[in-house]
């Protein structure tokens, strides 16, 4: 049986954003209370995790002062849940551009540049190098065509650093640099974003 909600409020209470409960992330814990991931920081819409409510799968830990109704009840929508079933992280992430960005801070390795990002073979596929995390490293375009199809030592271009395969672990942390434009206040128990303490 499908449950439809009605986008209606009490009277003394309004959604975030645009009057739309759209605007209600859900921070999506394991069942440790550590994010499913950071970067992209792992999140459900209101409506994927009031079906897990009900599913009985997740905990809610905190909750927005907003709510949706149907005919036969009425629920706040959870801002932070946790899960009841941990969820073993896998070691290594998948090989991905984005990955090879955030494992390179979205940085050229070349020159330090954040625009125009590709990516580049440290030893080019035309002298034996391979598609795989030692050999690929963030490049903005401009270097990735001065270097073209050569060796780093015949255009005296090398890597800020070695290209290497990072574990989930090192993304996650480099994930903590770059926080995403909202995070609720309900939320920050449980990230660890690289700011200010207050005293």
């Amino acid at each position: 049986m499908s449950v439809h909600f009605q986008r209606q409020l009490a009277p003394d209470k309004g959604y975030l954003g645009q009057g739309s409960p759209d605007s209600c992330p859900t921070l999506v814990l394991n069942a440790d209370y550590r994010p499913l991931s950071y970067y992209p920081l792992s999140l459900w819409s209101w409506q994927d995790a009031i079906k897990a409510v009900f599913l009985d799968r997740v905990n809610i830990v905190s909750e927005y002062d907003h709510f949706v109704r149907s005919p036969s009840f009425e629920i706040r929508i959870p801002s932070v849940v946790s899960l009841k079933t941990y969820i073993k992280p896998s070691k290594y992430p998948a090989f991905t551009r984005f990955n090879v960005f955030l494992r390179d801070r979205f940085a050229c390795q070349y020159c330090g540049a954040r625009e125009e990002l590709t990516f580049d073979h440290v030893i080019p596929r035309s002298k034996g190098g391979t598609t795989t995390w030692e050999n690929v490293v963030a490049a903005c375009s401009p270097c990735n065509l001065r270097k073209a199809d050569r060796l780093p030592a015949e255009v005296h271009m090398w890597p800020a650093r070695a290209a290497f395969q990072p574990s989930v672990s090192d993304l996650h942390q480099n994930g903590r640099l770059f926080p995403p434009n909202f995070l609720h206040e309900s939320w920050m128990d449980y990230l660890y974003w690289d700011s200010e303490l207050e005293p």
